[in-house]
């Protein structure tokens, strides 16, 4: 797509000169329109340090990431990955490199993030990862690309479908949730007088929904999202969201450019003139689409 900009270059000198700014700004804006730089040429004027920099010469974009939870990192039926976090890199190959394809995913565990980060091994991570204070001193992180939270999946069959059924049940609604020191709490700020079952494994929790055992189950709203959109005849969403947690790309730190470079893309393909892969990523894997983006005061 042409940058509307470029292609109004001469309307915005004819405006300039009516409005009565000088002749000198007027030029200035127009040499400043028709400058083009290639990618390459940027690189060189990027330190010698710099990621971006490396990314570009390399001539492909290095990921760590993971295989195994589904909607963010999976394999499809073709053992190829896929998921919001593989989407997230290819928006990033195609920002540096206009081929969305040119990128290369090692696949890590959780643990791996960080020290991948810091060795070297990966040029930057997209793996669902969690923006915390403590994390912050070890990475840099990128603005998030995806706000994940707490929902309550219920069942098509079952009695009980929204949240308001759900309190007003009181002890006679039954919530499964991942069992850890934090469960309990975490079911009775959404549920207070609900009964908790708390089970070994999210899929548990979820299976104790399916067999009738719970009248809803406490998972991510990602879950939530990706479970109703594949199975509408099987899950509800109680419309009941809460407990917000910022999901970014982590990259070393000490490089500057190289994180700005990665918060513009974001920005760009999130709210900008770009946005066609990160809206048909949300809508494939969370089941609907983000806002409408309003032209005006900045959201980013």
């Amino acid at each position: 797509m042409t940058d509307r900009h470029d292609s109004d270059a001469g309307a915005r000198r004819d405006f300039l000169k009516l409005s009565g700014v000088g002749a000198a700004v007027a030029v200035g804006v127009a040499a400043a329109a028709t400058t083009t730089l290639s990618a390459q040429k940027a690189a060189a004027q990027a330190p010698a340090a710099s990621t971006l920099r490396t990314v570009l010469n390399r001539g492909k974009l290095i990921v760590g990431t993971g295989s195994t939870n589904a909607p963010w990192h999976f394999e499809d039926d073709k053992g190829q990955l896929t998921g919001m976090d593989i989407a997230v890199a290819r928006i990033l190959a195609r920002g540096l490199f206009d081929d969305p394809t040119k990128v290369e995913f090692v696949k890590q565990e959780p643990a791996a993030r960080i020290p991948n980060i810091t060795t070297g091994k990966v040029d930057i991570v997209v793996q669902f990862m969690t923006v915390s204070p403590a994390r912050a001193q070890l990475v840099n992180f990128s603005r998030p690309y995806y706000v994940e939270g707490v929902a309550l999946l219920t069942s098509s069959k079952g009695k009980l479908k929204t949240h308001k059924e759900l309190l007003d049940a009181g002890r006679n609604a039954r919530a499964s949730v991942l069992q850890n020191v934090d469960a309990d709490q975490l079911v009775k700020k959404a549920l207070p007088n609900a009964t908790v079952l708390q089970l070994d494994t999210q899929a548990n929790a979820i299976q104790a929904l399916d067999s009738g055992r719970a009248d809803a189950a406490v998972v991510d709203l990602s879950t939530v999202g990706w479970l109703v959109k594949r199975n509408p005849d099987k899950y509800l969403d109680s419309g009941f969201h809460y407990e917000t947690q910022l999901y970014s790309c982590a990259m070393r730190q000490g490089d500057l450019d190289w994180l700005r470079w990665v918060d513009t893309c974001l920005n760009v393909n999130m709210h900008g003139h770009q946005t066609d892969l990160y809206d048909k990523a949300f809508e494939e894997f969370f089941g609907t689409q983000p806002p409408r983006r309003v032209p005006g005061f900045p959201v980013i």
